[in-house]
C-alpha cells in the first residue's frame, strides 16, 4: 500500500516497552501532528510492553508486532537474533506495507529492532537514543537510517545530531511557580514549606524508599515537606511530626507535572527521560543511579552535576545518614536552590521534539 498524494505523510514510530522509549516516540507524534496535521501516526508495541495503555490513551493507532529481546552485549545470544527476528520482520513489513509507511523513526529497544530491519531497503529510517550509552537497537538501525538523533554527545552512533530528548507538551510548557499553589493543594503538602520529591522510577526503588523514608523525622523537625511515590508494588509508612509539613507518600504519579511544580527538589534515579524531564523544567535534583546496567544513568546525569544542577550519590551510599546530610543543607538553602534551578534549565533541550519532527518531515520530503 502507498499513500494516496493528496494526503499526509504517514510516520510510523518504534518506541515500545518502557515509558523511556514510549514518551519521547510520543512527544515525536505530537510535535509531527502540530506541524503537520494532515499527518498519520502509527505506533508499532507488543503485548508485553507499557505501550498498550499508554498510546492508545493518548490519540493514536497502535499496530502490534511480536517482541524481539535484545542482548545487552554483543555475545553467542546475539548469534540467535536471526531465527527469533524473521518472523518479526515479515509481521512488520505487513504493517508497514499496510498502514503506507513514509518514514520510521525508531527509539531503540525490542520493538525498534524488527522496524529497523523491516524497513531497510524499503522505508527511510530515522533513529533517535535517548541514552549516553546507545543500545544494541539503535546501533544497528544507525546503519541504514537517513538521519541519526542523540540526547547527548559520545554515544558512538555515526553521523549523531545532538538535538536533546523529546518531551511531552505539559513537561515543556510547565511553569512551577505559577502551578504551585495548586500542587500543593492536589497532594495535600504545606503551601509554602520547602518540598522534596522523590521517586525512583515506576516500580519505585527500595534503597531510596528506604532511606528517605528513615529521614521523615529530621525532615519535619527542619520543616522540611515530602511528596514520595514508593511504587505500586511497595509500601511506605512514616511517622507524621506533629505540627510540621507532611510526608505524603502514593504508590504512584499520574500527575507527574503538578509533582514538579510542588516541589523545590528531587531525589531520585537518573533514566534518560527522567533527567531531561528535571532539567527542562528547572528542578536542582539528587541523583541515585541505577546499581546495574552498563553505567549510563550515571552517564545520563554527569552533565547536570558537572554544570552545578545536581549532585550525585551512589545507591550503596544512599543511607539515611548521607541522605539527611545532603538533603537538609539543600532544600534549607533558597540562594542555592536558585541558582541550581537556573543551571538545570541550561541543560535542557525544551524544543527537541520540534527539532526531531522537522527532522523526519525532511526524509519525507511530503
Amino acid at each position: 500500500m502507498t499513500t494516496p498524494a493528496n494526503r499526509g505523510p504517514c510516520v510510523v514510530v518504534a518506541g515500545g516497552g518502557t515509558a523511556g522509549h514510549i514518551e519521547p516516540a510520543l512527544a515525536l507524534a505530537d510535535a509531527v501532528r502540530r506541524i503537520r496535521p494532515d499527518a498519520r501516526i502509527v505506533a508499532l508495541g507488543t503485548e508485553r510492553g507499557l505501550e498498550k495503555q499508554i498510546i492508545p490513551a493518548r490519540g493514536y493507532q497502535l499496530e502490534m508486532i511480536p517482541p524481539v529481546p535484545m542482548p545487552r552485549k554483543p555475545n553467542v545470544d546475539l548469534l540467535k537474533l536471526p531465527l527469533k527476528v524473521r518472523s518479526a520482520i515479515k509481521q512488520t513489513r505487513e504493517v508497514l506495507d499496510r498502514v503506507g509507511a513514509d518514514v520510521v523513526v525508531g527509539f531503540g529497544g525490542y520493538v525498534a529492532l524488527p522496524a529497523y530491519l523491516a524497513a531497510r531497503g524499503r522505508t527511510p529510517i530515522v533513529v533517535h537514543d535517548s541514552n549516553a550509552k546507545a543500545g544494541l537497537a539503535n546501533k544497528i538501525g544507525a546503519r541504514y537510517a537517513e538521519r541519526v538523533a542523540v540526547a547527548v554527545p559520545g554515544t558512538g552512533l555515526p553521523n549523531a545530531e545532538v538535538i536533546g530528548i523529546p518531551l511531552r507538551g505539559s513537561i515543556i510548557g510547565l511553569d512551577r511557580f505559577r502551578l504551585r499553589a495548586q500542587a500543593r493543594q492536589f497532594f495535600g503538602l504545606h503551601p509554602t514549606a520547602p518540598t522534596l520529591l522523590v521517586f525512583g522510577g515506576s516500580q519505585g526503588a527500595r534503597t531510596i524508599n528506604n532511606a528517605v523514608s528513615a529521614c521523615a523525622e529530621i525532615f519535619g523537625q527542619r520543616g522540611i515537606g515530602v511528596l514520595h511515590a514508593h511504587g505500586p508494588k511497595n509500601s511506605l509508612a512514616v511517622q507524621q511530626v506533629p505540627g510540621a509539613p507532611r510526608y505524603v507518600s502514593v504508590p504512584y504519579l499520574e500527575r507527574m507535572d503538578l509533582a514538579y511544580a510542588a516541589a523545590d527538589a528531587v531525589l531520585c534515579r537518573c533514566g534518560a527521560m527522567t533527567v531531561a524531564e528535571v532539567s527542562a523544567v528547572g528542578l536542582p535534583a539528587v541523583y541515585v543511579p541505577l546499581p546495574i546496567g552498563n553505567g549510563e544513568q550515571a552517564l545520563n546525569a554527569r552533565p547536570s552535576v558537572d554544570a552545578g544542577a545536581a549532585l550525585m550519590i551512589s545507591d550503596d551510599e544512599l543511607t539515611p545518614q548521607r541522605t539527611a546530610e545532603t538533603v537538609v543543607p539543600l532544600l534549607t538553602d533558597p540562594l542555592r536552590l536558585k541558582k541550581m534551578s537556573a543551571a538545570a534549565q541550561g541543560t535542557g533541550h525544551r524544543e527537541a521534539a520540534d527539532v526531531l519532527a522537522r527532522m523526519v518531515l525532511e526524509v519525507v520530503g511530503k
